[in-house]
């Protein structure tokens, strides 16, 4: 890591440390009751990965910053249900069901956690935007606006690739 990286990175800590938590606790609240993680743990497991790629991120702001944490999270929660699925080996996949009263679906066990990121990576590969916009808006918990600013497009675009992210995932989803 290059030392003008390192000091943005030890500069960048502290004023989003917070808002990291509460990216975790939002995490948190959507896994299951009885997950061995907690919003701590997540979060510092996160920044472990975080600081092993060292500076390849290349940090351009608060939002980036905080957008990286967020998909860093949410890969130790991937990874975290893999591996519990690889131990319980012969139970069925259940149906991923989405709530329509909230952003994205309701994520209840590995199964589902499992079958949203697949979709995403689906997503990611049709549709690299959308999937951002994804990311940002449910998984780093930004506002619409953020979101455009952060992408430098309009709000309007942003607003658009929401709709249609959430309809394409609801599709894939339920098949």
């Amino acid at each position: 890591m290059a030392p003008e990286d390192a000091a943005t990175e030890r500069a960048l800590l502290p004023l989003v440390y917070s808002e990291l938590a509460q990216i975790a606790e939002g995490y948190m609240r959507r896994e299951r009751a009885d997950h061995t993680l907690q919003a701590t743990a997540l979060l510092n497991e996160a920044y472990l990965r975080l600081a092993e790629k060292g500076g390849e991120h290349g940090w351009s702001s608060k939002t980036h910053f905080l957008a990286v944490g967020a998909r860093a999270m949410r890969q130790v929660l991937v990874d975290h249900a893999r591996a519990r699925k690889r131990q319980k080996r012969g139970l069925g996949d259940r149906p991923v069901t989405l709530d329509t009263s909230r952003l994205l679906p309701a994520v209840q066990g590995d199964e589902q956690l499992l079958a949203l990121d697949e979709a995403l990576t689906r997503l990611e590969e049709l549709h690299p935007r959308q999937a951002k916009v994804v990311h940002l808006r449910f998984f780093a918990g930004l506002e619409e606006r953020e979101v455009a600013e952060h992408l430098g497009v309009s709000l309007r675009t942003v607003s658009s690739d929401w709709s249609m992210a959430r309809a394409w995932l609801h599709r894939e989803l339920q098949s």
